[in-house]
């Protein structure tokens, strides 16, 4: 289900232990030139949260996207399962408001405005292809729920995602720390990266994105139109307490905690848990950790899978599901398999 955005009252407060590093040196600009209309013209009207795009988000051989069924277990996989603890539950991230993150989707022409960069500035993306901007929304700056903790603006605490995703051009924008500045009259971010989602480019090596991990945040979600489809067809993005370094596809470490998962590992559900006692559209998520995994992407609690925002999600169900995984029911694969 599509919700227009000028009816949405849903929100997003996932719990992520990001904390920025020190600041990259590069400061906010003191004034920003006004915002430019995108390649379309005037901006557009058509703004919706958790669009359902129907088509996946990167191409088929993406990271995102690919089956790691039959990958090779790490060597190591039992000694990261035991620093997580093997008795500790998963738990879903989402659900109806005020869990889960929620995304934007907008037109071509949706108005560009610049982004000051205030802790990331130097791994940051000002827009895309030269075009400078992010195709913010206005009710992104005057409604709740568009912005992860709901505050309009973004408000001051919080890891404060905002995703909006250019569905004409296919092109993905994410910010971590996003708010309005009144006081300034701009938009600020602790960061920002944006993604071609025809192509298979990768952050450059040491960038954050709006994640820790210097990977894209949507097309890790649980989405609940595609788990009400069937399985899901891409990795889910998950937390862990602490990480140490990073392998492939991340770029970015946040931690160097001696026998913790580097981000960008990925963990996959053992294909001897048995999935038959389950909901349908719970099964459907499951499987998608069985074929395609959990990749490490922040610091947070311990097997937090995160997804989107929709008040069709039921917690009555999603918890004790997630709790009833523990670990012990994953394995590590193969660190910068590919």
């Amino acid at each position: 289900m599509t919700l227009l955005l000028l009816a949405c009252a849903v929100v997003a407060a996932c719990g992520s232990d990001r904390t920025p590093a020190s600041p990259s040196g590069i400061a906010a600009r003191p004034s920003e030139p006004p915002a430019t209309p995108g390649p379309g013209g005037a901006p557009s009207s058509d703004v919706r949260v958790g669009e359902d795009f129907g088509r996946p988000l990167f191409p088929a051989d993406n990271w995102w996207n690919q089956d790691i069924t039959n990958a090779p277990a790490d060597p190591q996989s039992d000694a990261f399962i035991a620093f997580i603890g093997r008795t500790r539950g998963a738990h879903p991230d989402f659900g109806p408001p005020p869990y889960g993150i929620p995304y934007v989707a907008v037109g071509g022409s949706e108005t560009r405005t610049p982004v000051a960069f205030v802790d990331y500035g130097s791994e940051s993306d000002e827009g895309f292809r030269g075009e400078r901007g992010y195709p913010i929304p206005e009710m992104a700056r005057t409604q709740p729920n568009v912005i992860e903790g709901g505050v309009p603006g973004g408000g001051s605490s919080g890891d404060r995602h905002l995703l909006i995703v250019d569905r004409d051009q296919w092109v993905l924008y994410e910010l971590f720390a996003a708010r309005w500045s009144a006081g300034r009259e701009r938009w600020e971010a602790g960061s920002g990266a944006v993604f071609d989602l025809s192509s298979n480019a990768r952050r450059p090596e040491g960038w954050t994105s709006a994640d820790a991990a210097g990977l894209a945040i949507l097309p890790g979600l649980v989405r609940y139109d595609e788990a009400q489809r069937g399985p899901l067809r891409h990795a889910l993005r998950v937390t862990v307490r602490q990480t140490n370094g990073y392998v492939w596809p991340a770029s970015h470490r946040a931690g160097s905690t001696s026998g913790a998962l580097p981000m960008g590992a990925r963990l996959r559900l053992k294909a001897s848990k048995s999935l038959a006692s389950y909901p349908a559209q719970v099964q459907n998520i499951f499987r998608a950790m069985q074929t395609h995994g959990l990749i490490v992407a922040d610091n947070g609690s311990d097997l937090y899978v995160t997804g989107a925002m929709d008040s069709r999600w039921n917690n009555g169900v999603l918890n004790p599901a997630f709790a009833s995984l523990t670990a012990g029911d994953f394995e590590v694969v193969r660190l910068g398999w590919r």
